[in-house]
């Protein structure tokens, strides 16, 4: 099978708004809308292309556990959002996922805003297979504070009847 790339919407209208900052603005708000867990950490878009997906969200006080550090489970959420995100704009056309496990790391507390990213380099998946989208989180220092692995499991979209 011939590598086609993604048909993915959330790419087609991030090119089509030319990747500017109001872009990935809406895109963030219609992806949090779409999947509406999401919208707890009220993530914003900073990169969006395949094989390169950043997600920044503000330390606030909905996402904070009793010590005023980020909670853990926001930044599973922006992993989850950035490594789910990278792996649709990134993926075969022909090809669907779905997340099945994470493994996570938590390396520093969290006391800034942060910024989730997913890098792949080589991302043409054409056969079902179970992949790890790795996701590391920094504060506004650059500092590592989360690392998350997470598999997911790709397989062939089903055909539509006609």
């Amino acid at each position: 099978m011939a590598y086609k790339p993604s048909k993915s919407p959330i790419l087609k209208y991030s090119k089509k708004l030319g990747g500017s900052s109001f872009g990935l603005w809406l895109l963030s708000k219609v992806i949090a809308f779409s999947a509406p867990y999401f919208r707890s950490i009220r993530p914003k878009f900073t990169k969006l292309e395949p094989g390169h997906v950043e997600v920044f969200f503000k330390k606030r006080w909905g996402v904070q556990n009793h010590l005023k550090t980020i909670h853990a489970i926001a930044m599973c959420n922006a992993a989850e959002l950035a490594g789910g995100t990278c792996l649709e704009v990134s993926l075969h056309g022909d090809m669907r996922w779905i997340p099945v496990g994470m493994e996570v790391q938590y390396l520093k507390m969290a006391k800034t805003h942060l910024r989730a990213v997913c890098k792949v380099e080589d991302y043409k998946w054409e056969t079902p297979q179970d992949v790890i989208m790795p996701v590391e989180v920094f504060d506004l220092n650059d500092q590592k504070v989360f690392h998350a692995d997470i598999k997911m499991r790709i397989s062939e979209r089903k055909k539509r009847k006609a």
